[in-house]
């Protein structure tokens, strides 16, 4: 059993408490939500306080999710890309004060660019150049807060996406994310690969995994083992690889988190 990955959790602030020695006893990857929030942003020490006096005592991995809502990475129009920046600035000063070590931002791509992105011969090298041209400045700061932003699948359909953008940052500050459920959705409804593909295809760019159940039809957010998502199969390819990705279960239930890792301990795949 102690050779099993130990899988933390997406956790709010405020809910932090109930969870404190679950948290505490295996020192569980944490990630908090709520600074991907623009008004909290504007306002963020409170919460930061009273994260840093909740975690006193806890040394596991610190995350937050990152700036999403209203705007894409690939952003064209240089009065909104400064905008996006600087949401992304706010959630570096958030790390910097909780000496978090990873950020969760949300891929670009979608269904729409499997059938077309090749329609020009350099329209996937200039996707790639538009994320880049939108995340250089946070990425430079992430390098030396020793930060790693991990680029979630969302919409996507093709793993392969998200990892040209990364292999062409080529930092430690990017790496990839794998969120179960949105990977499942597209399998199911857009022909995508499985889930447990989408992270054999990340390999070692893999820094990061939402664990999620859903049915396939939508993006449910439900406790694991609801829904069908196939976990030996997710727990296979992570066995396959060898870069401790933060595992995260990110359901919308936060008072089922400790059922959803007892489901996962109950197959034999995760403490």
């Amino acid at each position: 059993m102690t050779d099993l990955p130990i899988v933390g959790a997406q956790l709010s602030v405020l809910d932090l408490d109930k969870h404190r020695d679950w948290l505490f006893e295996k020192n569980r990857d944490l990630e908090l939500p709520e600074f991907c929030l623009a008004d909290i942003l504007a306002n963020a020490q409170p919460f930061i306080d009273m994260a840093k006096t909740k975690l006193d005592g806890w040394t596991g991995r610190l995350g937050i999710h990152g700036p999403f809502a209203g705007f894409e990475l690939d952003v064209k129009d240089r009065d909104i890309r400064a905008v996006v920046q600087t949401r992304l600035d706010q959630a570096l000063d958030v790390c910097a004060a909780l000496d978090a070590r990873q950020m969760v931002i949300h891929s670009p791509y979608d269904g729409w660019d499997a059938c077309n992105l090749d329609n020009g011969p350099k329209d996937r090298e200039r996707r790639v150049a538009a994320v880049l041209d939108t995340l250089k400045p946070a990425i430079a700061r992430a390098e030396d807060l020793g930060v790693e932003m991990v680029m979630e699948n969302i919409k996507d359909t093709d793993p392969r996406d998200r990892a040209a953008v990364i292999a062409a940052a080529d930092t430690p500050a990017l790496r990839l994310s794998v969120d179960t459920g949105h990977a499942h959705w597209a399998h199911w409804v857009c022909g995508a690969p499985p889930a447990d593909r989408y992270i054999s295809a990340a390999g070692q760019s893999l820094g990061h995994v939402h664990l999620q159940d859903t049915d396939g039809y939508a993006d449910r957010h439900w406790p694991i083992g609801r829904g069908n998502i196939v976990w030996e199969a997710v727990f296979q390819a992570l066995r396959n690889i060898k870069s401790a990705p933060h595992l995260i279960v990110e359901i919308n239930d936060f008072d089922r988190v400790e059922e959803s890792v007892a489901h996962l301990e109950a197959l034999g795949l995760a403490q």
